[in-house]
């Protein structure tokens, strides 16, 4: 599985080094900082990467809430999460959540856009 995160923001950093620090062998981590490749492989412009958080696996792209859902699963110490959130109701509620804080988390973010955007 790999994860495409915005290093460059302080908060989805601190986060993500909180999973990082688990050391689960089967994610890679991938900072999607001007990084052409992450665009390719998943098939985002930098302003869809940078907007939401995308996880690879078995060739699909998953983003946004159900996203975090697939990294919770793979560590142990959040499982506990992944069977939370992945409750019909609470992952409605989740998912609104996320998509508000992530749209103010892309304007505070979205200077760091490559300038021909």
């Amino acid at each position: 599985m790999k994860v495409f995160f915005n290093n460059s923001c302080k908060i989805c950093r601190s986060e993500i080094n909180l999973y990082k620090k688990e050391n689960i062998k089967d994610i890679d981590w991938i900072d999607i900082t001007n990084n052409s490749d992450a665009e390719k492989e998943t098939s985002r412009n930098d302003k869809e990467l940078l907007r939401r958080l995308h996880v690879k696996e078995n060739g699909k792209i998953i983003q946004g809430a159900e996203a975090f859902l697939y990294i919770w699963k793979k560590i142990p110490k959040y499982k506990f999460l992944y069977k939370f959130f992945k409750l019909p109701i609470i992952f409605t509620i989740f998912k609104y959540g996320y998509e508000i804080i992530a749209f103010f988390l892309y304007l505070k973010n979205k200077k760091q856009l490559k300038k021909l955007s």
